[in-house]
């Protein structure tokens, strides 16, 4: 169902909109828990360790097109909200065309240079034949991945989070099935995982893009919408190139954190990747909030009605500020628990591992809701060189605390720098809202 979220009470909107997104998210994130448990039971320590090890090469390419088509879409919801319905289906059309370029490089890139990156992330040798092999499989079937998430962008920016919702439900059981049998009954091992990751997507993006062609009227594509249009693209890129620039530099800041988790060998790579999938369990109402904000934000820009988009945020800090203590304290006493369920066998120094790093980030989950909120409405509002400043002292303060840290510390400096980057990041992007609001302020009395 398509919302128009530039009239009617905004809490009740962000609400109705917000739980498909936070459902969504949380069962991706067990879908991703699922993913680990497979194969850290059915596999081993040495094969979680090599899904872990190469993730972040994947969430640099992934998060990289998801900012590039996440900011695409900012122009399509922004027409949305300004009922310009004829560029809004030009915003979809050359959203497939640029991303499906963006999806074509990253996966020449990969496949190119796979090998010297996992050596510069000092993948362990042991573990190196299985994350290349994993790697390989996904980024032949990168476009598929990105696709499934192009379109279900487009019925969020026309303020659709249900359907979206629907396909994600269907695309994680297929993943898990899939995962399941590739890797118990056809003996795949990793490359198995690999597998049922693309071949649900690539399901889930075509059954996803013909119920949108049917059911979506007003997306519902013409031959004269595919024509090129110059100020539509460069609009598009506009927001879409520093997004993307924005999300791969986030990424590339747990490459780094990564690859001096890798150093210390497959024991501690095991426990930090079990302790990431729990901490990423309870950071999900955050960025649900935070997702919300992107369209919410965009459509009330698109409508010039700045009002509105503050009353949004100030309730979203509140629900924000709820969420992360309750979910803290859920991931401090009760998650940390859960580290065993992905091990085949009880392992006491990765159980320890995984506990102290929880114990270390949690008490700075309101931190990351503030960059959560602040970084997608100034996306939404097409202010895109704040977040990605944010973004840079991210993988600044990440890094200084990864390296040296860890060379102090041990891998429990590691631990660090994921809280150090949340609070640096998040008075830039609280200061970057309150300026572009009260510029707008400004422009609009004029």
């Amino acid at each position: 169902m398509i919302y128009n979220l530039t009239k009617g009470y905004p809490a009740k909107l962000i609400t109705i909109f917000c739980l498909p997104l936070f459902i969504g998210n949380l069962i991706q994130q067990l879908y991703s828990i699922t993913d680990i448990l497979i194969v850290g039971r059915l596999l081993g320590v040495n094969a979680l360790a090599a899904v872990g090890a190469t993730a972040p090469i994947f969430f640099v390419c992934l998060l990289l097109s998801f900012g590039f088509t996440n900011g695409l879409n900012v122009v399509t919801a922004q027409c949305f909200g300004a009922s310009d319905f004829n560029n809004m289906r030009k915003s979809v059309t050359h959203a497939i065309m640029a991303s499906f370029v963006l999806c074509c490089c990253m996966t020449v890139f990969l496949i190119c240079f796979l090998k010297p990156v996992l050596h510069l992330m000092n993948v362990p040798t042991e573990i190196e034949h299985d994350a290349y092999l994993f790697m390989s499989i996904l980024s032949a079937g990168l476009v598929m991945i990105v696709f499934y998430n192009l379109t279900a962008g487009f019925m969020r920016a026309v303020g659709d989070s249900r359907t979206p919702l629907y396909f994600l439900i269907f695309s994680t059981a297929l993943n898990i099935a899939f995962n399941f049998i590739f890797i118990y009954f056809f003996g795949l091992g990793v490359k198995g995982s690999a597998l049922g990751t693309v071949l649900a997507a690539t399901i889930a993006f075509i059954s996803c893009g013909l119920f949108m062609h049917f059911k979506f009227k007003i997306m519902r594509l013409t031959k004269a919408d595919w024509k090129f249009d110059k100020n539509i693209l460069i609009k598009q890129l506009n927001i879409a190139l520093p997004m993307s620039v924005q999300f791969s530099v986030l990424s590339i800041s747990m490459m780094v954190i990564q690859s001096a988790c890798n150093s210390f060998g497959p024991e501690v790579i095991a426990a930090f990747t079990a302790a990431l999938r729990i901490e990423q369990l309870g950071t999900q109402p955050m960025l649900a909030l935070g997702m919300a904000m992107a369209t919410y934000s965009a459509q009330n820009f698109g409508a010039k009605k700045i009002a509105r988009i503050r009353q949004g945020v100030r309730f979203t800090i509140l629900v924000s500020f709820i969420a992360a203590i309750l979910m803290s304290l859920c991931v401090r006493y009760i998650g940390r628990d859960m580290i065993s369920v992905f091990l085949s066998n009880y392992n006491p120094f990765i159980m320890d591992v995984g506990k102290k790093y929880l114990g270390i980030s949690t008490p700075f989950y309101f931190f990351l809701g503030l960059i959560f909120i602040f970084r997608n409405t100034l996306q939404g509002m097409g202010k895109v060189w704040l977040p990605l400043l944010a973004s840079l002292t991210e993988l600044f303060i990440r890094s200084f605390a990864a390296l040296i840290l860890a060379s102090a510390m041990g891998y429990q400096g590691i631990f660090y720098a994921s809280p150090a980057a949340w609070v640096s990041a998040s008075f830039v992007v609280v200061i970057g809202y309150i300026a572009s609001i009260h510029t707008f302020k400004k422009t609009l009395k004029k």
